[in-house]
C-alpha cells in the first residue's frame, strides 16, 4: 500500500480535511488506514464498540471529552507517560525527550511497562502525525509540553485529545496537577487522587524526620557547559521537590527567573549559589562532577567548601537527578528514598 508523508502541521491538516471533505472519513474508516500507515488487514479496522464519553476536562486550549477508560493512549509530553502508568495506563506512543533512553524507561518505570516498547512518535515537541495516526490512538495527552495552538488542532482530527493545564506555563504544572489531570483524561480520578494523596504523606513523613530542612535555602543547577551554568527557578519541577521537603527557594535564585523556569548564569555570578543546600545535576554536558569541584571560582565559595553541595547523576545510575526532573508521582518516592539517604550521610 503507498504510503503518503505529510511533513508539516498544514499539510497533514490539510490533507485529514480533504478527505473529510470529501467523506473518507465520515464513514467510520480510520485516518491510518486512509495514509497507508497500517498494515491492510483486519486488524486495523476501528471497533464498533467504542467507549461511551467521559466527563469533559479542561485545559489550555478549551474543554475535551475524552472516551471513558481509554484503550490507545498517546503521549506527548515531556513526563506524561509517568503519571499514566501509574494509573495503570501503557501509553501506545512517546515522544523521545531522551537520545538515551528512547522509551523513558528509568529504574522506577521499568517494571510498569513489563517489556512493552511504545512507538516513538516525536521528538520533544516535534510530533510525527503519521505514527501517531497509524497507532489509531483513541486519546492522545500533551500535559507537561510546550504543544501549540496549531499541534493541537492538528492532532484533535486524530483523536479528542487534552493540552497542558490552562493556569500554568508550559512545563510548569506541578506533579499534583498533572497527576490529576491525567486521571481525569483516562477516567481514573479517583485512582489519581489516592496517588497524590500517597505521595504527600510521603513528603510529609520526610519534613517531619529532618526538621533541620525547614526553611533552608536550596538551589539547583546544571553545569552543563564550562563557563555557563543553568540555573533552575521555582517554576522548574526540580525544585517543587525540595520545596516538598521543606526547603526554601533563594530569594537570588528567585530574582535571576521570577516565575519562570531556567536562567542562564555566568561564572562571575556564581556569588549567587551562596545558599544553604545547593543541588548540582551532573553527567547531562560537558562537566563532570570532578570538573565542578575543580573550578576554582566555584572552589571559592562556602557552599563548596563546607560540602552543602548534593552531585545528583541525571542519566549514569541511579540516575537521581532524572527522576527529580520528572518530579512526577511515578519518580518522586524513588527521588525521596535515594535524595534523603544523600542529604544524611
Amino acid at each position: 500500500m503507498a504510503t503518503l508523508a505529510p511533513t508539516t502541521d498544514l499539510e497533514f491538516s490539510a490533507l485529514v480535511d480533504e478527505l473529510t471533505r470529501r467523506g473518507f472519513l465520515a464513514g467510520g474508516r480510520s485516518t491510518a488506514a486512509l495514509f497507508g500507515l497500517a498494515a491492510c488487514g483486519d486488524d486495523d479496522k476501528p471497533s464498533a464498540d467504542a467507549p461511551a464519553a467521559a466527563a469533559p476536562v479542561a485545559h489550555k486550549y478549551g474543554t475535551t471529552t475524552p472516551p471513558t477508560r481509554p484503550q490507545r493512549v498517546v503521549s506527548l509530553g515531556y513526563t506524561d507517560h509517568e503519571p499514566l502508568l501509574a494509573l495503570g495506563v501503557r501509553p501506545v506512543g512517546v515522544v523521545d525527550f531522551f537520545g538515551e533512553r528512547p522509551y523513558g524507561n528509568w529504574l522506577w518505570e521499568t517494571p510498569l511497562w513489563d517489556g512493552s516498547k511504545p512507538e516513538i512518535v516525536g521528538e520533544r515537541d516535534e510530533y510525527q502525525y503519521e505514527k501517531i495516526a497509524a497507532l489509531r490512538p483513541d486519546l492522545i495527552v500533551g500535559l507537561y509540553s510546550g504543544m501549540t495552538r496549531q499541534n493541537y488542532d492538528t492532532l484533535s482530527k486524530l483523536a479528542p485529545v487534552v493540552a497542558q493545564p490552562r493556569d500554568y506555563a508550559d512545563f510548569a504544572g506541578p506533579w499534583t496537577v498533572m497527576t490529576k489531570l491525567a486521571g481525569q483524561a483516562v477516567g481514573r480520578t479517583a485512582e489519581a487522587d489516592k496517588l497524590v494523596a500517597g505521595i504527600t504523606v510521603q513528603f510529609a513523613k520526610a519534613r517531619q524526620a529532618h526538621p533541620e530542612w525547614a526553611g533552608k535555602t536550596v538551589a539547583k543547577v546544571e553545569p552543563a557547559k564550562a563557563d555557563e551554568w543553568a540555573v533552575f527557578g521555582a517554576a522548574d519541577p526540580k525544585l517543587q521537590f525540595f520545596e516538598g521537603l521543606g526547603f526554601t527557594v533563594a530569594p537570588a535564585v528567585l530574582k535571576l527567573e521570577p516565575g519562570g523556569d531556567v536562567a542562564t548564569l555566568s561564572l562571575e555570578r556564581l556569588d549567587l549559589l551562596e545558599v544553604d543546600q545547593l543541588v548540582v545535576l551532573i553527567d547531562t554536558g560537558d562537566q563532570t562532577e570532578q570538573q565542578v569541584r575543580a573550578n576554582p571560582i566555584f572552589d571559592k565559595l562556602a557552599v563548596a567548601r563546607e560540602n552543602r553541595t548534593l552531585y545528583l547523576p541525571f542519566s549514569a545510575a541511579p540516575a537521581t537527578g532524572a527522576a527529580l526532573a520528572f518530579n512526577s508521582v511515578l519518580s518522586i518516592p524513588f527521588g525521596i528514598d535515594q535524595v534523603v539517604t544523600a542529604l544524611t550521610r
